[in-house]
C-alpha cells in the first residue's frame, strides 16, 4: 500500500469527489464510504464488463494535522490477467481473432494504468488546492525539551526560556510528504533523503 502525505487546505471530501468524477464513467464505477475525516473511495469495473477483465482498487483518505494522508491499496489483477490470457491464447490459435479482441485488449491496458491515473487525479486536486508535500507553517515548530514551548523551525534557542534547540529540525520527504527529522532514508517510501 503506497501512502502519500499532503499539507495545506485540502479535505478528504475534495479528493474523493474528484476521484468519483474522474472514474465513475465507462466501464468503471466508484463508491465513497466513511465519514468526512476518514473516507474510502472504491473504484471497480462494472459487473460483467462489455470489454476487458474485472479489476478493483481502494483509495483511503484520512485527515492528518494540517492535511491529508492518502493510501492506495493493491489493485485486483486476476480479472485483467484472465482477460489478457484469453486474448493471448486466441491470438496464438488464430492471429486474426485478435481483431475481435481489440476492445478487450484496450480496456485491459487502460485498467493496468489505473493506479497511475488515480495518482495523477490526486496530484491535480492537490495542486489546485495549493497543497503540497511541504509542512505547513503551523507544523514547522519544534518543542523545547525544557519548557515545552513551540518554536519556529530554524530557531537555535527557545524563544521562551533560551534553551538550545539542537540541530534536529522537522521537514518532509520530497517524494511522499512523510515527516522526517534526521533520517537518511524515508521510513514511508524508502527513498533516499537529501542532507539538510
Amino acid at each position: 500500500m503506497e501512502t502519500k502525505y499532503y499539507y495545506g487546505r485540502i479535505t478528504p471530501r475534495q479528493i474523493a469527489q474528484a476521484l468519483s468524477m474522474a472514474f465513475n464513467r465507462g466501464s468503471l464505477r466508484t463508491q465513497i464510504l466513511g465519514s468526512d475525516d476518514h473516507l474510502m473511495v472504491q473504484i471497480t469495473t462494472m459487473p460483467n464488463p462489455s470489454a476487458g477483465g474485472h479489476t478493483a482498487i481502494g483509495v483511503r483518505i484520512d485527515v492528518i494535522e494540517d492535511g491529508v494522508a492518502i493510501s492506495i491499496g493493491q489493485q485486483e489483477w486476476l480479472g485483467i490477467a484472465a482477460s489478457l490470457g484469453k486474448t493471448a491464447l486466441l491470438a496464438w490459435k488464430n492471429p486474426l481473432s485478435l481483431l475481435g479482441r481489440l476492445d478487450d485488449l484496450a480496456q485491459d491496458l487502460e485498467n493496468i494504468q489505473l493506479v497511475n491515473k488515480i495518482w495523477d487525479t490526486i496530484e491535480d486536486v492537490v495542486k489546485k488546492a495549493d497543497a503540497s508535500f511541504e509542512l505547513s507553517e503551523r507544523l514547522r515548530r519544534i518543542l523545547c525539551p525544557y519548557c515545552r514551548t513551540a518554536n519556529p523551525t530554524g530557531e537555535p534557542h527557545c524563544i521562551a526560556c533560551g534553551a538550545p534547540l539542537g540541530a534536529v529540525q522537522p521537514h518532509t520527504c520530497q517524494n511522499c510528504g512523510f515527516v522526517v527529522t534526521n533520517e537518511t532514508i524515508c521510513p514511508n517510501c524508502k527513498q533516499p533523503l537529501p542532507e539538510q
